[in-house]
């Protein structure tokens, strides 16, 4: 066995090339054609190893563990996910050699319960979704592992000062672009670390940019912006993947928020189809949330008579959710109604009229 601060060392060593080795995500420009004057970006965070936002989060979880001591050899990484931190975490852990286990709400979708055995993890599936911690902190002890616990640390374990997080990089990409300091960045509330990260950095850097925050049905987090309860609790889990949470987290820092939004799910779903068709590709539901909250945004622009640019994120891919949000007997099972939404968004972005619903 390696002694164990060589070890750290030669984890720690591992994670820092595997980063080398990749690129940067792309930042997307999107022609507004009813509103020329407002420029739209999408960062790409699909295009990670492991096809999404969280990889970034991963991996920052991962060094923030081995540099706290939490993680050793041999030591089992148990995680609370409903799918993408999941996938990213069984990557690291497969480059570590460490058995990985997710706790994951039993709706999670295939595709993504079988990325993660894909990278050599296992999962671990579960009916009530507010049960998940219960559950992954029982595996830990059982395991003698650790409790990754993204919604705990997700919001410390990211330099927000720099060092090639999400915010530093958005905004290099943006620096030779009509308007470098968007008027907005939209995002979801998954864990609160991305959040978090962006609204640091912006005030750190004295950026005139706001944070808009999007936040699904039968998530807490939009409430409590408001009411600052943090005992808001909501029985039921969030049907899109990724984002909302049925409890307060720590990770989630409501003050470096400037605005929020609560999404119906319906369009949420229908966003992300129109964006199917506008990208040209399949994208996942959380970046539905995402867009609706940007034209939400882009009407009060336009009603303003502002121009300016707007940037939000591509979360991950759509091919995660073929059996779900693309699926309409799913939709329908679901009892998601997305044409009036579907009109909606058609008729703002193509006619430029915005009909409340």
């Amino acid at each position: 066995m390696v002694k164990p601060r060589a070890w750290i060392n030669q984890a720690i060593a591992k994670i820092e090339a595997d980063y080398q080795r990749s690129a940067d995500t792309h930042l997307l420009k999107v022609e507004v054609p009813q509103f020329p004057s407002i420029q739209l970006y999408f960062k790409d965070e699909s295009t990670h190893p492991t096809g999404s936002l969280k990889h970034r989060l991963a991996r920052s979880l991962f060094l923030y563990g081995l540099c706290n001591g939490w993680i050793k050899e041999n030591t089992t990484i148990i995680e609370a996910s409903s799918g993408s931190t999941a996938v990213s975490e069984a990557y690291f852990a497969r480059l570590l050699g460490l058995p990985f286990i997710a706790v994951m709400p039993a709706n999670t979708s295939q595709q993504k319960i079988d990325l993660i055995k894909f990278y050599g993890g296992q999962c671990h599936l579960v009916e009530d979704p507010s049960a998940l911690y219960q559950a992954s902190r029982q595996l830990a002890k059982q395991t003698n592992g650790h409790f990754i616990d993204q919604f705990t640390y997700a919001e410390r374990a990211t330099d927000w000062r720099g060092n090639n997080n999400i915010a530093e990089s958005i905004f290099n990409q943006l620096a030779k672009e009509p308007h470098p300091q968007p008027h907005w960045v939209v995002m979801g509330s998954g864990t609160g670390g991305t959040s978090a990260t962006i609204g640091r950095y912006i005030r750190y850097n004295q950026l005139n940019t706001r944070l808009h925050v999007v936040d699904p049905e039968n998530s807490v987090f939009y409430d409590y912006y408001h009411s600052r309860d943090n005992n808001l609790t909501n029985k039921q889990g969030s049907r899109i993947e990724g984002i909302g949470r049925p409890k307060v987290e720590a990770s989630f820092i409501p003050d470096v928020i400037d605005s929020m939004q609560k999404v119906p799910d319906a369009a949420s779903i229908a966003s992300m189809l129109f964006l199917e068709k506008l990208l040209g590709r399949q994208i996942g539901g959380s970046t539905g949330t995402n867009f609706y909250g940007v034209l939400s945004l882009m009407k009060q622009l336009v009603a303003e008579n502002k121009s300016g640019s707007m940037v939000t994120l591509i979360c991950d891919d759509g091919s995660r959710y073929l059996d779900t949000y693309y699926n309409p007997q799913w939709r329908e099972k679901q009892k998601l109604t997305i044409s009036s939404y579907s009109k909606q968004i058609e008729d703002f972005w193509y006619k430029g009229h915005w009909c409340e619903l």
